[in-house]
């Protein structure tokens, strides 16, 4: 049993969201908001498993939202936005969400993005992975944190979490673009390496002292990534 949160300033879509969802999931809990500074409030208050944020708000952008949350909470969220904009798709994964989905789209394609994106985060909650070394930096993949030798934490996205945790388990070996995309956001997404190139970014900031010369999260060019053990 899930709780969705959907924050969309229109009446009808969120309406549409829930009905889509509830039809196919009757036992998942559907909540609406039409104002996205409320939105953030209700993640805190009612701590849903995944949120579905529209980008394009006149209060608060999507991105405006996703820069706030991702300051504290690593909740999955999906953007959907009308706009069929590569660079607002790169740009929403920069701020921190975890797939993208173009309106309007069918019930059973948003249906798919959901559950892929619950898959993904709920892999590594409910088993033990332990922890992973790297350098003078501990990865708890039961906790999703990174921490340093000096007691800093950062938080990871499931996302990232779930990236990391292919290339720890293969560590010093390459593993080709087309397996992380597959195992991460599934078999429709194996050309989507811009995807991977964005996450790879984000998880060398976390990483790496400097990442414009990683030593941990190294690209093999036109083959796929490596973790140096």
């Amino acid at each position: 049993m899930y709780k969705i949160l959907v924050i969309d300033d229109e009446p009808d879509m969120t309406k549409s969201i829930r009905l889509a969802i509830t039809l196919q999931e009757p036992e998942w809990t559907v909540i609406e908001s039409h104002n996205p500074v409320k939105g953030l409030n209700l993640i805190d208050v009612e701590k849903p498993d995944l949120v579905l944020l529209d980008l394009r708000m006149p209060e608060m952008s999507g991105f405006e939202v996703l820069t706030k949350l991702r300051r504290y909470s690593s909740v999955p969220v999906i953007v959907v936005s009308v706009d069929d904009d590569e660079l607002d798709e790169v740009n929403a994964l920069e701020e921190g969400a975890d797939d993208y989905i173009q309106k309007p789209f069918g019930h059973l394609d948003l249906l798919a993005h959901i559950r892929s994106v619950l898959r993904r985060a709920n892999g590594y909650q409910l088993q033990n992975k332990g922890t992973f070394t790297m350098g003078t930096i501990v990865v708890d993949y039961d906790t999703n944190t990174i921490v340093d030798s000096r007691g800093g934490k950062i938080f990871l996205t499931s996302t990232e979490a779930s990236i990391l945790k292919i290339l720890s388990d293969n560590a010093g070996q390459v593993v080709t673009s087309e397996i992380l995309l597959g195992k991460v956001w599934g078999s429709n997404y194996l050309d989507n390496r811009e995807y991977l190139k964005v996450y790879m970014r984000k998880l060398r900031l976390k990483i790496e002292e400097n990442p414009s010369r990683p030593k941990f999260l190294i690209t093999v060019k036109g083959v796929g990534y490596k973790l140096e053990p």
